[in-house]
């Protein structure tokens, strides 16, 4: 099992996705650090020689942000839109989507479970 990063990385997967398992690493990020590196993104994790690893170690920490700092980095931009109250901010405050989509219908990982309106079911007739 490999660490990188801090992160404990799938051992039976392709190196190419398994780094896709570090927050702040994609696809694409995962192919730019392969081919610095010279590994072949084919080879599963398992397979990596310890060179390769301290490679890819290496790369990841110079060049890129990931796990913690990246996660802090996220935290304190949304702050940082909550506290001079910009728009943005204010959706992120109300729990409603940031970018500008539509509300009416949808939105539902946002704003949560949806909550029936009281009255709007017809009430049985009586008898009196």
């Amino acid at each position: 099992m490999a660490r990188i990063a801090g992160v404990t990385i799938p051992s039976e997967k392709q190196v190419h996705i398994a780094l896709t398992y570090i927050y702040g690493i994609g696809r694409k990020h995962s192919r730019d650090i392969l081919a610095a590196a010279n590994v072949e993104p084919t080879t599963r994790v398992k397979d990596l020689t310890e060179a390769e690893e301290q490679r890819l170690r290496e790369i990841i920490d110079r060049d890129y942000t990931t796990e913690g700092d990246l996660q802090r980095l996220v935290t304190n931009n949304i702050k940082r839109l909550k506290d001079v109250n910009a728009y943005r901010g204010l959706r992120h405050k109300a729990g409603l989507p940031v970018n500008g989509q539509r509300t009416r219908t949808n939105a539902r990982t946002r704003k949560g479970k949806a909550i029936a309106v009281g009255g709007t079911q017809k009430k049985a007739a009586s008898k009196t």
